[in-house]
Formats: C-alpha cells, structure tokens, sequence
C-alpha cells in the first residue's frame, strides 16, 4: 500500500529521532562546505529563516522540503538520516534503509557508438555501486576505438549471447551466456559482441557517477 505524503514525512521524522537529526546534519555539512545559510537557501529554495530554525532544532521539515535539501545540496536523502559518527574505537553500523526498485525494461537510458546503456536504480545518489545493463553493438575491436578505463572495479555477468572481454593487459577472453568476469577498472577495457545474435551484459562498477559519465563513449543524439 503506498503512502500518502503526510505519512512519508512522519516516517521520515522517525528515522531521524532514532538516528542522526537532520538539522545537524545540515550544519555540519554547510560548514564543511563552507556555504552560508543564504548559499543553501539559493540551491534549495528553502527560506533562510526556516533552514536556522532546523539547523537549531526548532522546526523538522516536510518531507518534500527534505528532497529539495537533498537534491539542492547533491546529497543522498538517507544522508540526513544516518546515524552520527561512531566514537574514535567504537564500531557502529549505520542503516539507511535505502532501496530502489527498477521494472523490467525499465531505467534511464543511454546511446553511444559502442554500446547501448540502461541504467537501474537510477534514483539513488551517490550508490556505492553502479549497475548497467549494456546492449553491445560493435563487432570488431577495430571498430571499438580507444579501451575504456575509470576507477574502482568491475564485474560483468553475460545476460544474452556472448562477448569478448578485451583489455590492454591480458589477451581477450570468450564469454558465453552465464560467464563473467571480476577486473581492475582502471585497466583498459572493452567489451566486442561475437555471433550474429544480440549481445546483453550486467556491468556492476563501484566507480562513482561522476566517473564513469566522464569515461563514456560519445553519446548519440
């Protein structure tokens, strides 16, 4: 059953008395980003006023106003909900609670010479992993152009088809429908659909958004 606004936002309130308190949180990031009330006013569009009144604990937002600080300042809404940070030689687990659902088919959608992507869970800010399901449309390494290379590391499971895994370390590898591969991303790498049929893989990449948008090939209009 889904929930209306007003239980959103009481639910959200709830979240943060058993964990952090949001407005702490607000003031600790301001400050270390060094913006003033009237900077994360502008990028939020919540009054001055109202942003003091939650930084000192004198007023809990709306769960719509919530979304605006979180989307104004770049942050994961489950930010203004996890717990503080533990004491130096304590051990505390932090949850969230975050989630994201993605129907089949379904999911922000990009073009490019090489490959077409789908991105699920699309929703979520700064994901400690990323997930892409990838349409592979060249055949030939020649066709490729240069390797691709970002931070962190990658694991690629064969969905459709079969692929070569190219790298410039290691001679290319066969991929059959059901095999994968677990590798250093920064090493240059680059998948070539083999066969005449369609080619689907899972790509899951703990780089972050910022990074693998910039190690994109050119995207088709």
């Amino acid at each position: 059953m889904a929930l209306t606004r007003d239980e959103r936002g009481e639910g959200a309130k709830r979240r943060g008395e058993a964990g952090q308190d949001p407005g702490l949180f607000l003031r600790e990031y301001r400050t270390e980003k060094g913006w003033t009330l009237v900077e994360v006013s502008e990028r939020t569009g919540i009054p001055v006023s109202t942003l003091s009144k939650v930084e000192t604990g004198k007023m809990s937002l709306s769960y719509e106003k919530l979304v605006r600080l979180s989307r104004g300042m770049g942050i994961d809404i489950a930010r203004l909900f996890a717990a503080p940070s533990a004491p130096s030689g304590t051990a505390q687990q932090v949850v969230t609670g975050r989630r994201s659902i993605t129907p089949a088919n379904e999911g922000t959608a990009i073009k490019t010479s090489i490959y077409n992507y789908t991105y699920p869970s699309a929703d979520l800010l700064n994901k400690a992993l990323n997930p892409m399901i990838i349409e592979v449309k060249v055949r030939s390494i020649d066709d490729f152009g240069e390797l691709m290379r970002h931070p962190g590391e990658e694991y690629v499971l064969v969905l459709e088809g079969q692929c070569e895994l190219h790298t410039d370390i290691y001679a290319p590898s066969l991929l059959k429908t059901g095999d994968s591969a677990y590798f250093d991303a920064s090493m240059g790498h680059g998948y070539i659909a083999v066969g005449e049929g369609p080619c689907r893989i899972l790509s899951v990449c703990s780089a972050n958004d910022a990074d693998l948008k910039s190690s994109l090939p050119p995207i088709e209009g």
